[in-house]
């Protein structure tokens, strides 16, 4: 329990943290589904991790990651998400956001990423994965 709260703490300042200093991806036009907010089409939905009243949604495309913490209902509390590919670059958004926040689309074609995100005060990273 120690480690996941440990986990948690560490994706909320990391999502704060990138929130403040990256490009954000702020939802120009809502979407009506985490794939229809990565751009529909030929991402598919290979990981995913619940956060209580919020999922975060890790698709792919066949060379593109994409990543969004979608709200169970709308509503004003902070929601984030990030994206990470090994030794390269990261993107993250986060805001009060009514439905989601993202997408973030990072390029990770043969390499791992982490990638995570945060609802409210409960956050998720995942470990390096999703290799290859």
């Amino acid at each position: 329990m120690r480690r996941f709260k440990q986990g948690a703490a560490l994706a909320v300042a990391t999502v704060a943290a990138l929130a403040g200093t990256l490009a954000t991806g702020s939802p120009a036009m809502a979407a009506s589904t985490p794939i229809a907010a990565c751009g529909g089409g030929s991402y598919h939905v290979i990981d995913q991790h619940d956060l209580g009243k919020a999922t975060i949604y890790l698709m792919y495309n066949g060379t593109t990651n994409c990543v969004v913490t979608w709200k169970d209902s709308p509503n004003t509390e902070w929601v984030g998400v990030y994206l990470v590919v090994q030794g390269g670059s990261y993107l993250g958004d986060a805001d009060y956001y009514s439905t989601y926040a993202g997408p973030v689309k990072l390029s990770a074609k043969g390499k791992c990423i982490e990638w995570g995100g945060v609802y409210g005060s409960i956050g998720y990273t995942s470990p390096l994965e999703h290799c290859g």
